[in-house]
């Protein structure tokens, strides 16, 4: 694992997009938290640039009948995963990304306030690529060298009734499967490698 973070939490293995859509985050926040979205635009297509126009403030809102309903929106998260796997990052991550919404884990409200959001294009009905899971877990790690994470959920376990997403597609055991198998991976080549916790906790 090459690709980490700079001092301020962007990742260098993503190309990076800078969005105007975050704020600081309250004073003496611990980030613990990773929130697993899914997105696609226009809903089920994947591909193109709307995505990110969303996440910028620059979406063409002719360009597709259903844009119409983002007009105005301002929403962000700090990374997206392409289908491919590529990795765009749009905030830094000692930033606050406009991901979760209306949100609580384990009794915190705001979750946008301590958590790291990152969203894989796709959608409820469709499974994810390995190339998604293999850029997932990498990312994971490398959050895991600067952030006390302590637990990944689904924006659908932080906003339950109101978010579905990543869905039912999304394999959980076989990301965490994944994730353990590439730490242990890369502590055998790098035991001095600071990764601040062994494991994290997922939905139950």
């Amino acid at each position: 694992m090459n690709a980490l973070l700079d001092a301020h939490g962007w990742y260098q293995g993503a190309r990076p997009y800078p969005s105007a859509h975050c704020d600081a985050r309250p004073p003496g926040t611990q980030i613990d938290l990773l929130v697993i979205h899914n997105i696609s635009l226009p809903g089920g297509q994947f591909g193109g640039p709307h995505i990110a126009d969303l996440f910028t403030g620059r979406v063409d809102y002719n360009a597709h009948p259903s844009f119409a309903a983002h007009a105005g929106l301002r929403v962000s998260a700090h990374f997206l995963i392409r289908r491919d796997g590529r990795v765009l990052q749009f905030v830094g991550c000692d930033q606050r990304a406009w991901h979760a919404g209306l949100s609580v884990f384990a009794g915190r409200e705001r979750c946008n306030d301590f958590s790291i959001g990152v969203e894989l294009e796709g959608s409820d009905a469709v499974p994810f690529s390995n190339a998604q899971y293999a850029a997932l877990v990498e990312l994971t790690l490398a959050l895991q060298t600067r952030y006390r994470l302590t637990d990944v959920q689904g924006h659908q376990h932080v906003a339950p009734g109101r978010k579905t997403d990543p869905g039912p597609c999304f394999d959980w055991h076989g990301y965490a499967k994944l994730l353990a198998e590439q730490r242990a991976s890369v502590l055998a080549r790098n035991p001095m490698l600071a990764l601040t916790h062994s494991a994290l906790r997922f939905p139950s």
